[in-house]
């Protein structure tokens, strides 16, 4: 049994939060292949703060998409704070998760997310005031590092996390210099993992079942976090499961799978996604590329989504879709 503070999860292998990403839509169709948690995207403190309709709009949620947790973006704790209590007020979640890992330049600017790495006292005041403040748990997610902290490093600022009253640690392997890219490094999230007492989940780089194995075998980790992984392949949950409980690999998704789910996914879009028709349409684009991107033909089929205009052309193309050739 794997807990948060009071709550307890149903499952270790978590969506995690990706903006622009990691909407409804997205998420029930994850939940449809077996996601058992899930977070909604990123939010900005600041925005919901001042009640903006855009962020606000993220927070779009349905019966079917339960349980859930939210990540909160700021650097002022009490405009967090009150960010949090309306974001409560509004809706119901497991857990809230701080943001100190986001790389984002503009975020940076913000003195945000990993930025807070580097001001610790700072990070110590945000997880202290809303965990000391709030009903349900309150989580932290970080990098190994902003610029050339050591191992030890990290472990100081970990320990300082859970003293401060952090119920969780999400720890993504590589360096706000990294970004996404680079080598995930094992051992200083081990290291994290074997200097707290509180849950620790490993991200990064978790694109298939064997690097979930990976993740948790060589860190010690309570649980992962499935990111770009999920991208056009809910499946990955189940497999991940599968493998991690007994070894076996399941079978990958033919094109017809593919197609069908990328149709439903499509369907959630339309119904859910309250965007004007070009935004919308832009969306399903980016979405039937995750899907198609493995095609033998990916190059083709991404030139010819670009310059589709409607919901009803998208599925008459994805119809058209056969194997080793294009209509």
């Amino acid at each position: 049994m794997l807990a948060i503070g009071k709550y307890i999860l149903p499952t270790n292998i978590l969506l995690a939060p990706m903006s622009g990403c990691t909407d409804l839509a997205f998420r029930l169709i994850a939940r449809e292949h077996d996601a058992a948690f899930a977070f909604f995207e990123m939010v900005d403190s600041h925005s919901v703060f001042y009640h903006r309709k855009k962020t606000l709009s993220l927070l779009k949620t349905h019966d079917k998409d339960r349980p859930i947790a939210l990540q909160l973006l700021g650097s002022k704790p009490d405009i967090m704070l009150k960010a949090a209590e309306d974001i409560l007020s509004r809706l119901k979640i497991s857990f809230l998760d701080i943001n100190a890992a986001c790389p984002a330049k503009k975020v940076i600017r913000k003195k945000a997310g990993s930025y807070l790495l580097q001001d610790r006292e700072n990070l110590r005041a945000i997880i202290n005031r809303l965990s000391s403040a709030l009903d349900i748990p309150v989580t932290v997610k970080i990098r190994i590092g902003y610029k050339n902290e050591t191992c030890q490093d990290m472990v100081d600022i970990a320990r300082m996390i859970e003293d401060a009253g952090a119920s969780a640690l999400f720890v993504h392997g590589r360096t706000r210099l990294q970004q996404y890219s680079g080598d995930i490094d094992y051992d200083t999230i081990k290291a994290v993992k074997n200097s707290v007492d509180i849950p620790v989940f490993g991200s990064g780089n978790i694109l298939s079942p064997q690097h979930a194995g990976k993740m948790l075998a060589a860190t010690g980790c309570d649980g992962i976090l499935v990111a770009r992984g999920g991208l056009g392949n809910p499946w990955i949950f189940r497999a991940i499961a599968e493998y991690i409980s007994n070894g076996k690999e399941v079978a990958s998704p033919t094109l017809e799978d593919k197609k069908n789910v990328l149709k439903k996914h499509l369907s959630y879009l339309e119904t859910y996604c309250d965007a004007s028709e070009k935004v919308r349409v832009g969306l399903m684009r980016k979405v039937a590329i995750w899907y198609l991107k493995s095609f033998p033909l990916a190059k083709r089929i991404r030139e010819k989504i670009s310059v589709v205009k409607s919901y009803e052309k998208m599925l008459e193309f994805i119809d058209s879709i056969n194997e080793g050739s294009l209509p």
